[in-house]
């Protein structure tokens, strides 16, 4: 089970998006402690998430840990995983009122990156780390 979840393909380019998806969140989770009243807990009450003193805090935090395993290629597919979900939800809670608020074309502007990140979690969670990838020298030792 162990090498299933380390097994990625041989692409080079892989590490093209584990370097966005990678970066960009472990950026906003450094961000949502740095900027706690505009990005973190005071964000998540303004859009109207429950208990956001626990849920910025709780977000960042995996935003931090999955984004940096993903800039590493360790454990790439179990840490896209959380990062998927926070981009569902993130999808869910701000994008829709804006469709409803301002039309489809107005949403699809501004929800561009929730979008880049929501299909480079679920590239990465399909292929793994690839070549380049800690979890690639992990399941396949050189002898």
């Amino acid at each position: 089970m162990f090498k299933k979840l380390l097994s990625t393909d041989e692409a080079k380019t892989t590490i093209l998006i584990r370097l966005m998806v990678g970066a960009v969140f472990l950026s906003e989770g450094i961000q949502k402690f740095l900027f706690a009243d505009k990005l973190g807990a005071g964000r998540f009450a303004k859009i109207g998430l429950p208990n956001p003193d626990f849920l910025g805090p709780f977000v960042g935090t995996f935003e931090i840990i999955c984004g940096a395993l993903i800039l590493a290629g360790l454990l790439t597919r179990l840490a896209a995983i959380p990062l998927l979900t926070i981009m569902l939800v993130a999808i869910m809670a701000t994008k829709t009122k804006l469709l409803a608020d301002n039309g489809f074309w107005s949403m699809l502007h501004d929800s561009r990156t929730d979008w880049a990140m929501l299909l480079g979690c679920i590239f990465l969670l399909i292929t793994g780390g690839g070549r380049w990838s800690l979890d690639k020298t992990i399941a396949h030792p050189k002898l």
